[in-house]
């Protein structure tokens, strides 16, 4: 008997892939006017209180006990308050579609973590993978390696590097701890609120004077796009897939995520796509695919 497609996850999956291939042009237009805590405390503080909704409607909301908040915390710290907030941060200086690039490498970083970890067999295709997907970063800076040397380039690329290493690290720990609750939108509502309380004391840390009447319409409306759609349907869908596929597989939709941010880029931001951004996207692409190739 043929197996019947699972419609609801291959709905996930394309949401995953289409919604966060345009949070990187939301996130770029956000920081626009809006210090990046205060755009991912909003941004997750406004998804808490949509799952809330949800939760309450349902009549779901209840304590998790300890040991599932413990998990829900670390994942939490993880991929929303490093990794979400250390890329809106990288985007003050690096535009969008660079941005996409370079996460892009994720899939990479998960791979080996998951070998590493047992949960998927490292073998020759995979290490060939992970090189060329190297490669492909290697050649965005390959005729401006000096640019490394500007402060303002040199951080951003720092808080992309720790927030891709804290996504991929989150990603494998939610694999290996995915099986222990099954009501995802509970999670969820703990995942945000922890990330919106955490990140609301980093904004009021770094930007203790600001001045809110600054911000633009268009900033504030590219926050509330990341909550709605880039938290709440992406994240649900996310972990929804999670669930049910690889993490190596569900991070394959990266290089989706990352075309469609470079093609946003260029069409909405006026962002340069040269062909050495063309080639080094097509290895990092090539890579991840390879890493992750199968017949079936």
């Amino acid at each position: 008997m043929t197996e019947k497609p699972d419609f609801k996850l291959i709905l996930c999956l394309v949401v995953v892939a289409v919604v966060w291939g345009t949070t990187y042009l939301g996130i770029r237009v956000a920081v626009e006017t809006m210090p990046p805590w205060y755009i991912t405390s909003t941004r997750q503080g406004v998804a808490a209180l949509i799952v809330l909704f949800i939760l309450l409607y349902k009549k779901q909301l209840a304590w998790i006990g300890w040991g599932n908040f413990k998990l829900q915390a670390i994942a939490s710290i993880l991929m929303i308050v490093i990794a979400n907030g250390f890329t809106t941060i990288a985007e003050q200086t690096l535009p969008s579609g660079l941005t996409s690039i370079l996460s892009a490498l994720s899939p990479l970083v998960v791979f080996m973590g998951s070998s590493l970890f047992g949960l998927q067999k490292p073998n020759f295709r995979g290490f060939i993978g992970v090189m060329l997907g190297f490669s492909g970063v290697v050649f965005i800076f390959r005729e401006g390696l000096g640019d490394i040397l500007d402060p303002n380039y040199k951080t951003g690329v720092l808080f992309l590097s720790i927030a891709i290493l804290a996504w991929s690290s989150g990603t494998v720990f939610s694999k290996k701890h995915t099986h222990k609750s099954n009501n995802i939108a509970l999670n969820l509502f703990y995942q945000f609120t922890i990330a919106s309380i955490i990140q609301l004391f980093l904004a009021l840390l770094f930007s203790p004077n600001v001045d809110v009447s600054l911000w633009s319409f268009r900033s504030m409306a590219a926050t509330l796009y990341l909550a709605i759609f880039g938290s709440v349907a992406a994240f649900f869908c996310y972990h929804y897939a999670l669930k049910r596929v690889s993490a190596i597989q569900v991070s394959i939709l990266n290089y989706i995520n990352t075309i469609i941010a470079v093609f946003l880029g260029w069409l909405l931001l006026n962002e340069v796509i040269k062909f050495d951004f063309v080639i080094a996207t097509v290895l990092i692409i090539l890579g991840v695919f390879i890493t992750n190739y199968k017949k079936k």
